[in-house]
This record gives C-alpha cells, structure tokens and sequence, in this order.
C-alpha cells in the first residue's frame, strides 16, 4: 500500500472507553470523507494518510480495523474496511461483548467477585473481524498499549518492531484483547508471542489512557523528527466531570473505592496529556500541527463503558456524527495543512 506524501510525519491516536470509542469511530467517517474530498480519491481510507496509528484499549481496537489489510502478508493490500465498517463492529457487536448470562451475573455477585463479563462474546467477535491476521501485517507502523502485571511495565505492541523482530509478534486478535481487557470488566488476558513467550496484560488505560504522547516519542524515536515535523490528530471517547462528594467519599473503602478511581485514573492521565503536548507544540510555534477531539457527554447520552443498548448505541453514533460537525472548520484546517507536500506554504 502506498501512503500520501507529506511535509509531516502524520499521528493519529485514539483514546481507551469501551463502547464509547463509537464517538471517535464517527468523527473517522466524517474524516474519511473530507480525506476523499482533499485528495480526489473516493478510495481513499484512514490508513492511507497516517504514518503511524495509536491506541489504546477501545482506540487500539479502532487502529487494528483501520490497519487490517484485505490480503494478509500482501505489502500492497488495501485496508480491508471503510470507516463505516469500523462503526459497524460496535453496532452489531457491542451487545455480544457487553452481554451478562444470569448465572455468570449470580456467580460473579454482578462484578463483584469476578469480573462482570464473561470473556466468550469478545472472543467471538475479534476472531471474526481479525481472523489470523499478525500484528506485523497490518499495513503501517502502529503502537497500541496494555500492562504487564507480572513483569509491572507497560507493555507497547508496535506493528514496525513486529516486522523486525517475531519475538514482538503476535495475532491482531490478541493484542486487541490485551490492550481492552479493562480491570473488573473482564478477565486479565494471558497471551503468547509467535516466539511462544507469555504475557498477562491488562488494558493499557490503567497507566496511558491517552496514547498520543508515547506516539509522539515513538515517532521521535523512530524517524528522528520534532514536533515542528510532526501532525498529531488525537480523539477522545467523550468525558464527564462527576463530582465525588467530601462526605461520603472519606468513609469509602476498598469496594467504593473502585469505579471512582477508573474514571479519575483514565480521565486525569487523559488531560496531562493533551496539556503536555499543547505545551510542546507552543514551545515550537507550531500550535496548529496538534488538535484534540474529544466532547463532554451529555445527559442523555450514558457515560458507562459498558453501556451496549441499542438505544445509547444509536445515541453515542449520534454524538460522534455531532462533535464531528461541530469541529468541521478545525478538523479541515488541520487536515489541509497535515496533507500538505514539500515546498507547500503552511495554512
């Protein structure tokens, strides 16, 4: 596959959320027709006009379809799915994955004493979309994070060092379950590389919930290029600001403890980030090369990650389509500008 030349190495990173991760997967539909319209070619798809895609947990799951080829191992292959396709998975897929027979409901006390959901219908469904296919044939470099609980470091499966190394490859379909196996959601997944080595991960969202600033470095690293020669589009799943109240929290322990801490972990570590790089693009001058997307959730819309009705299903494609609208101007002004060739004047 041939990538679009430009002045840029081009980042796209996507947040961790469950089945909030419809709202970035909305706003790539909409990118994807603007993209089609700036370059001619009703062809053209997400993987053609990025160097390297991150993400983690749901964001990781996006950056596997939108990296997936048609023909495995064929280094000229097409992305095998359109944006819409993407959406789809959720769509249809998302009340399988969320889905709680009553007796695992009873024997788990509802999350309790055994994570909430069993594993099978995400299982299913990543087979299904990704198949066989191996990390080191998806079409571009990708960085997509989990956790090692038992070596306690992060753990990056990166598409580029795959390629060079099998010790670092591993199925699409199990890095796409590592990188979501949220704590209390589901079980810690257990893993292998092609090399037969074991790896017990967790969601990447308990340590870099936002992955754009390790794709930076990445980039950095890998291409030995700044800020000033990088774009980095990077899309939120949408955030609430709930309050905890002083006197009922004190008196929290462990079981209470639980649900607040998530939801402060991935929306605390999300915002330093996006403050990082807002700091380091405006050290360079080059404010307009990074753009953040990301919306509040409004109250008839569920916050919950684990939220599969078809109602708030419908309701969160909703709102992906609306930020999107909303973000029109900056998303085209960002994008011209990320597009451009050598020798072009910057917008």
């Amino acid at each position: 596959m041939t990538k679009s030349k430009s002045r840029f190495k081009r980042i796209l990173s996507i947040d961790g959320g469950g089945i909030r991760g419809i709202i970035p997967g909305q706003v790539m539909v909409s990118i994807e027709e603007k993209l089609k319209k700036i370059t001619g070619d009703s062809n053209t798809r997400i993987a053609d006009h990025f160097d390297l895609l991150a993400g983690t947990s749901t964001g990781g799951i996006l950056t596997c379809a939108y990296l997936m080829p048609e023909k495995a191992g064929d280094a000229a292959s097409r992305p095998k799915f359109k944006a819409t396709d993407v959406v789809n998975f959720y769509m249809e897929r998302g009340s399988d994955i969320f889905h709680i027979p009553w007796k695992h409901k009873i024997a788990s006390m509802d999350g309790i004493v055994d994570e909430k959901y069993p594993i099978d219908g995400m299982d299913k469904a990543l087979k299904a979309y990704f198949g066989d296919v191996k990390l080191s044939e998806l079409l571009n470099p990708c960085l997509i994070t989990s956790y090692d609980i038992k070596r306690r470091q992060g753990h990056f499966f990166t598409q580029h060092d795959a390629l060079e190394d099998n010790g670092w490859n591993y199925l699409v379909r199990d890095v796409a379950r590592a990188t979501s196996a949220a704590p209390t959601y589901f079980e810690c997944s257990h893993i292998k590389s092609l090399t037969d080595i074991s790896y017990p991960l967790i969601d990447g969202g308990v340590f870099v919930n936002n992955p754009s600033l390790c794709a930076y470095s990445e980039v950095h690293s890998k291409y030995n290029v700044t800020a000033k020669n990088m774009t980095i589009l990077s899309i939120g799943t949408g955030f609430t600001r709930k309050e905890y109240d002083y006197d009922k929290a004190k008196n929290w322990g462990m079981a209470q403890w639980v649900k607040p801490l998530i939801d402060i972990m991935m929306s605390g570590v999300a915002d330093v980030v996006d403050y990082q790089l807002k700091q380091i693009y405006h050290a360079v001058g080059a404010q307009n090369q990074y753009l953040r997307i990301n919306t509040p959730m409004p109250g008839d819309v569920s916050s919950e990650m684990d939220n599969a009705s078809p109602e708030n299903l419908q309701a969160l494609k909703e709102l992906g389509s609306e930020l999107a609208q909303n973000m029109s101007d900056q998303i085209d002004e960002f994008l011209e500008l990320m597009m451009q060739e050598d020798g072009e004047p910057k917008v």
